[in-house]
């Protein structure tokens, strides 16, 4: 398969198409590791992703709780400062064989190498902030 790259610059009111090219790039069990500093807009890009998906859910950070699962899905993690092998100990990686898009923040590059030797359909998107903007890097990892 090849290796699809798409940047997108976008405000706020343009998400909706941050969120049509991963729909059109993206498998249906796709693993999304969100990439970006504090404050750069991943979960504002997972609340675009929940709405278009018709969510009425709250979509919120999953900091403390680690995953919030939505009725579309989409399942939400916040790994921050969160190890491997604290993931394996909670027995949160059976949670990627379930259905649906896994839009992970804070993803290490230990889970991503675990998430690459079990064959799952690896993506990130990186955010970078350029003022009020934003730029969207779509692309499939270890293709």
């Amino acid at each position: 398969m090849e290796n699809p790259v798409v940047t997108i610059e976008a405000g706020l009111e343009e998400l909706g198409r941050v969120v049509e090219a991963m729909e059109r790039l993206l498998p249906d069990d796709a693993i999304v590791s969100l990439r970006g500093d504090l404050a750069a807009g991943k979960t504002t890009l997972v609340q675009a992703i929940a709405r278009r998906r018709g969510s009425t859910s709250a979509v919120t950070s999953p900091t403390f709780s680690l995953q919030h699962r939505y009725e579309d899905g989409i399942t939400h993690y916040d790994l921050y400062r969160k190890s491997f092998d604290e993931l394996a100990q909670l027995g949160l990686l059976e949670a990627f064989d379930e259905p649906g898009w896994h839009l992970v923040e804070w993803a290490d590059e230990s889970l991503k190498s675990f998430w690459e030797a079990a064959g799952y359909n690896l993506w990130e998107v990186s955010i970078t902030p350029d003022e009020d903007r934003r730029i969207y890097r779509i692309e499939r990892l270890h293709a």
